[in-house]
C-alpha cells in the first residue's frame, strides 16, 4: 500500500493529467519508476484508479488511469488532511518565527 503522501501526489496528478505514461509519473513526481508502478497497482486493487488501454498514433499500447468516484472522493479525503496539517506546520513555523525576532530584538 502506498503511503498518504505517495497515493496523494499519483492521484493529483492523475486527475490533472490520465493519460501520463508510469515514466512521466516517475519523473513528475520525483520517485522511481517501480515505485509509480507498485502505487498504481495498489490503487486499481482498491478501487481509486481504473485503466483503459488504447493504442496511441504510434500503434503502441498505452494506458490511460482514471480516477474512479471513490478515488476523487479519497483525493479530496487527502488535500483536507494534507491542508490542516500544512496549517498546523505554518502556524508552529510562524511561531518560531516570532520568538526569533523578539530574540533578536532583545538582543540589540
Amino acid at each position: 500500500m502506498p503511503n498518504q503522501q505517495s497515493k496523494y501526489q499519483l492521484l493529483k496528478s492523475l486527475e490533472q493529467d490520465s493519460n501520463l505514461t508510469q515514466r512521466q509519473l516517475s519523473k513528475e513526481l520525483g520517485i522511481s519508476l517501480g515505485k509509480v508502478n507498485y502505487c498504481l497497482q495498489s490503487l486499481i486493487q482498491i478501487g481509486l484508479v481504473k485503466v483503459h488501454n488504447f493504442k496511441n498514433t504510434k500503434h503502441k499500447i498505452q494506458y490511460s488511469y482514471l480516477l474512479t468516484p471513490k478515488g476523487l472522493a479519497e483525493k479530496t479525503k487527502l488535500t483536507i488532511s494534507f491542508l490542516k496539517v500544512r496549517t498546523k506546520e505554518y502556524e508552529e513555523l510562524k511561531k518560531e518565527v516570532e520568538k526569533l525576532n523578539e530574540a533578536r530584538e532583545v538582543g540589540k
